[in-house]
């Protein structure tokens, strides 16, 4: 590699399910200076068309790296999205989405790919984990609370080689956890990020386009409602 194309900016490892959120993220990760490298995980969610998506935003984003790491979750199962004997939730209103733990909440699934990421951050000589997750619409998934965040940060630091030894300190970044999904719209538009490109439908086809009932699209359909920005969304 030549001095015109080496890339000296520190790599970030970010959680990059392909929807609208973990999009924002790339783009934040981006834009702090970060070489990022997109983690993605096929772990037998109904909604596989993310994966492709995935793709997309990681190539759209600039992510120097692009891992899909197969997890299947689906044997667990405990949740609407691994376990097609559950529905998902459709035409719920805004106060029942943000109150209670939904079905569509996988079973330790942060837990599970916060530890993947930090794995390769580790072989990467990385310290920085981002992920989209976002407590004020999504307040029912213990897993996307600060007090989780804040406990996995610790635990990064000291059960790592990396950690121990001294090598660096492990950081967890969720940069859109207290923003309201229309300021996530705004950001993420304003860092270049094309929504046209993610999915975020709970139930969405083969092709990508979306249930526009479930939780997700409710959420997504709002934000760029409230953004007052076009809704680049495919629904079925």
């Amino acid at each position: 590699m030549t001095s015109a194309t080496r890339d000296d900016r520190p790599r970030a490892v970010v959680l990059l399910s392909g929807g609208l959120d973990s999009a924002t993220a790339l783009a934040v990760c981006r834009r702090d200076g970060f070489a990022p490298c997109a983690l993605s995980v096929d772990y037998g969610q109904r909604h596989r068309a993310e994966l492709a998506a995935a793709r997309r935003v990681a190539a759209a984003l600039g992510a120097v790296r692009h891992l899909v790491v197969p997890l299947d979750l689906s044997a667990i199962g405990g949740s609407a999205l691994t376990d097609p004997s559950i529905d998902v939730p459709k035409g719920r209103d805004p106060a029942e989405i943000g109150s209670g733990i939904p079905v569509t909440y996988v079973p330790a699934r942060n837990t599970v790919l916060l530890a993947l990421a930090l794995a390769w951050a580790e072989t990467l000589g990385a310290f920085d984990l981002y992920l989209g997750v976002n407590a004020l619409d999504y307040s029912g998934y213990p897993d996307c609370r600060p007090a989780f965040l804040e406990a996995f940060e610790r635990l990064a630091n000291v059960a790592t080689a990396a950690g121990v030894e001294g090598r660096g300190r492990f950081r967890v970044h969720a940069p859109l956890l207290e923003l309201s999904k229309a300021e996530i719209v705004r950001l993420g538009t304003g860092l270049g990020v094309d929504y046209s490109l993610t999915v975020s439908c709970y139930d969405a086809d083969e092709a990508g386009r979306a249930c526009g009932s479930c939780d997700a699209c409710l959420l997504r359909k709002k934000g760029f409602a409230e953004a007052g920005l076009p809704d680049p969304t495919r629904y079925r």
